[in-house]
């Protein structure tokens, strides 16, 4: 199995994802929040690129959430903390989410065979996932304003240290994933640390949001592998096999 890990969404190519399961990494905080929404049990989270198209668009029973530079958009019930979606009112509800750099990474992988998003809230979910699939892999970092995001580099190297764990299949990687694989076996003990220290993490901090650092630092908290599916509309990936949930190995 061949592993690549882009750094930040402008630098894939389409080449780069057709046939190939592909993992969006937003750690801070957006494939972290369409997680926790749908392990809340929302319906679906469909992933918008534009503010406008959000707003525009009509679905039932919908909740817009998301965010530009981490302020909530004006006139949205939510913005892009996690926290905003762990509440009942979630349930069966379609999330409309924008975001700055997460939801354009997600629009950008669709052309993958199967798309996920990724967080250190699923590393082993999601490892369990691409092993069942066995196909070649792209890890998408989103980055922080078309730039590398530590925190998305580390959960990238988290997912790989997991495929190696699996034993799924001999692993091929490209420079950038030998990098953060040994990056993260000589660090994985000091990752809440690392993300708190990392640019994004410092400009939450200043925004009085490190409840949000600390909750998206944590690993492998939840099952849930969220799978892009027609229109943008991510869902709990059930397996080759389907079935209620995907479940962890």
């Amino acid at each position: 199995m061949r592993v690549d890990v882009v750094g930040n969404v402008n630098e894939v190519r389409t080449i780069d994802i057709a046939g190939r399961s592909a993992v969006v990494i937003d750690v801070l905080c957006t494939t972290s929040t369409i997680v926790t929404a749908l392990a809340y049990d929302a319906s679906a989270v469909i992933a918008v690129e534009t503010v406008p198209q959000a707003k525009q668009m009509e679905v039932k029973d919908c909740i817009r959430g998301g965010e530009r530079f981490d302020k909530k958009i004006t006139g949205f019930e939510v913005g892009n903390s996690p926290y905003e979606y762990m509440t009942a009112g979630i349930a069966d509800k379609t999330i409309i989410l924008t975001t700055t750099d997460g939801t354009r990474a997600l629009i950008k992988a669709s052309k993958g065979k199967h798309v996920f998003a990724g967080s250190f809230l699923n590393v082993q979910a999601v490892a369990a996932a691409l092993c069942e699939l066995q196909r070649d892999v792209l890890l998408l970092c989103a980055g922080n304003q078309d730039e590398f995001a530590l925190e998305d580099g580390l959960c990238a190297g988290c997912i790989i240290d997991e495929l190696h764990r699996q034993s799924c299949s001999s692993l091929q990687l490209n420079d950038l994933g030998i990098v953060l694989h040994q990056a993260v076996s000589q660090c994985k003990e000091s990752i809440p640390e690392l993300v708190q220290g990392s640019v994004s993490g410092r400009r939450l901090e200043k925004l009085g949001r490190v409840h949000d650092i600390s909750y998206c630092s944590q690993l492998n908290l939840l099952d849930c592998v969220p799978e892009m599916g027609e229109g943008n509309r991510m869902q709990p990936y059930r397996g080759i096999r389907g079935g209620k949930m995907f479940k962890l190995m």
